[in-house]
This record gives C-alpha cells, sequence and structure tokens, in this order.
C-alpha cells in the first residue's frame, strides 16, 4: 500500500492494467466490476478509503473509478460494451513503466511509450498475480467429462457459446448410414439459424437522471417520460441514447419499464449507486447492455 490514498490509487490504477494484461493471456474477458474488485484486493483500502459515501460505494472505489478516465486518456485502456480491454500499447506500457514510480510520473505527464518497446509475450506479474489469473481462468471454463472412446460424448458449453453436440466418430457414421436407408418420403427443412443471438429484453430502458429536463423532459430523475428513453439497437442488442448536454457534472441511473421499480447503477449493480458523467460539452452518447449492465460513454 502507498501512503496516502494518491499512491493508493496509483498502485491501483497500475494494478488494473496488470490484471487485465494477465487476462489476455488467460485467454478472458473482465467487465469493469472484476477489474476493479480484483484491483482494490490487490491494493487494500485504508480506513479512510474505506468509508462508505451516501450512495453506498468506498470512498476509494469511486476516486479509482474516476482515475481510470487517466487509462483511457493515455491509450492504455479500452471501455468497451463486452467489458474492459487493455490494447497494444497499455501491454507495452506494463514492460516500459513496470516500476510504480515510473508508472505514476508516466501517467501523471502523459509520456508516451517508448516506441522501441515491444508488445510483452507474458504479463510482467509476480507469482501470486499469476495465480489468481490461472484461477479466474479455470473458474470460467467447463471442461468436458472423460467418457469412453466407444461412448458418445456430452454437451459442452463455453462461456457466452452456443453449446455444440459431439459425438463418437463410429456412432455418427452409424447413424447416418442408418438415416440414409429409411425410408423416409420427406425430410424436415430445418429452420434458417438467425443471424443475430437475441436476448430477453426490458419493454423500455430510460436514462433518468439530474439532466432529464435538458432533453426535455418536465423534470428530473423521472423514467417514465418519453424524453429519458432509450432507442434498442437488435443488431448489436445494446439500448442507447444521445443527447447534446451543456458541460458539467451529471448523475443518472439506467431505469427498466418507465419505473423505479429495477433500476442499476454504478457496476451495474442493481439498486446501485448513481452513475456520473463529467461532460466538457456537446453531444454524447450512453450506451447499455442489458446483458452484462455495463455503460459505455461515447
Amino acid at each position: 500500500m502507498g501512503a496516502n490514498t494518491a499512491e493508493n490509487t496509483t498502485l491501483r490504477l497500475k494494478a488494473v492494467l496488470d490484471i487485465l494484461a494477465e487476462s489476455v493471456w488467460a485467454g478472458t474477458t473482465l467487465n469493469a466490476g472484476e477489474v476493479l474488485a480484483e484491483a482494490t484486493a490487490r491494493v487494500p483500502f485504508n480506513d479512510h478509503e474505506a468509508e462508505l459515501l451516501s450512495g453506498g460505494i468506498p470512498r476509494g472505489h469511486k476516486t479509482l473509478t474516476s482515475a481510470s478516465a487517466k487509462l483511457v486518456k493515455a491509450g492504455w485502456l479500452v471501455k468497451g460494451r463486452s467489458g474492459w480491454t487493455i490494447p497494444e500499447d497499455g501491454l507495452r506500457a506494463t514492460v516500459a513503466f513496470a516500476d510504480p514510480a515510473a508508472f505514476a510520473a508516466a501517467l501523471d505527464a502523459g509520456t508516451p511509450v517508448p516506441a522501441d518497446t515491444p508488445v510483452p509475450t507474458a504479463p510482467p506479474v509476480n507469482a501470486q498475480a499469476k495465480k489468481a489469473a490461472t484461477k479466474r481462468a479455470s473458474a470460467k471454463k467447463v471442461a468436458a467429462p472423460a467418457t469412453p472412446p466407444a461412448e458418445a460424448a456430452t454437451d459442452v458449453a463455453e462461456p457466452k457459446v452456443a453449446a455444440a453436440r459431439i459425438s463418437a466418430p463410429k456412432a455418427a457414421a452409424t447413424k447416418a448410414a442408418a438415416a440414409k436407408k429409411a425410408p423416409r418420403k420427406a425430410s424436415a427443412k430445418a429452420a434458417p439459424a438467425s443471424a443475430v443471438e437475441t436476448l430477453p429484453q426490458p419493454d423500455a430502458v430510460a436514462v433518468a437522471g439530474d439532466f432529464n429536463t435538458v432533453l426535455g423532459a418536465p423534470e428530473d430523475w423521472a423514467p417514465q417520460h418519453d424524453e429519458a428513453q432509450m432507442t434498442f439497437d437488435a443488431t448489436a442488442q445494446v439500448w442507447t441514447l444521445t443527447a447534446d448536454l451543456p458541460a458539467g457534472h451529471y448523475t443518472y441511473k439506467i431505469a427498466l419499464n418507465r419505473s423505479w421499480d429495477e433500476n442499476y447503477g454504478a457496476f451495474g449493480a442493481r439498486d446501485g449507486a448513481n452513475h456520473e458523467l463529467h461532460h466538457d460539452g456537446g453531444p454524447v452518447t450512453i450506451t447499455y447492455s442489458h446483458e452484462t449492465r455495463d455503460i459505455v460513454i461515447s
């Protein structure tokens, strides 16, 4: 741990990059909540940072979330719809600025990664971190049970990938031969596969916050009004709202079906703390994924 909150936050930002680098080699994708939770586990909160704010979020957690914008600005972190990812420049930064003091100085000064720094072939982490990454990877994969060669293999489901039936070669050949000999007059036509995987969605999603009146709604924090409703993109399976907002600091939550009965705040937590938006002014697009509860600002 550092001597104060500023040093601790910088150490946690470095941990964020290390964690994401580990996920690259572990073949996993982490959402914001998982990344931040692991970073705060590696650099625990001190008493001051552990104090809960009015929204129920630890002070240090809020500080880290806001500070993560520095990584995005440096080009070392990408916050996307499916989670947080580390680009090549971020991977190179873990090597170029492996020392915490050098990392802090580069981040504060906006120092670019030296051009001759190669993309690392393995994340520069200690043994404890490698163990944590391996554990996360193992937890996300479902191993297929061992079966005798003569028996058909069981279904195996990988995360976010449809299960596929795998049959033993001999059994498959026998089945195919039997199908050819069967005196069928007509075969049923298979239903065409959908090009887009659809997921259950709410009837409506609203961005309810302290800027709804700017959008033309009669009041703020009122998810029932049309002006606060997001538009559903059936292809991308996400909800979006684009608005032209003056420069300022805004807070909001995602509310479903024009009420507060089901709402999501920071880190996708139900009934959680408010999302925060520090905006320089101009058009802004808020994207919400109901699958992950993630928010992307662009």
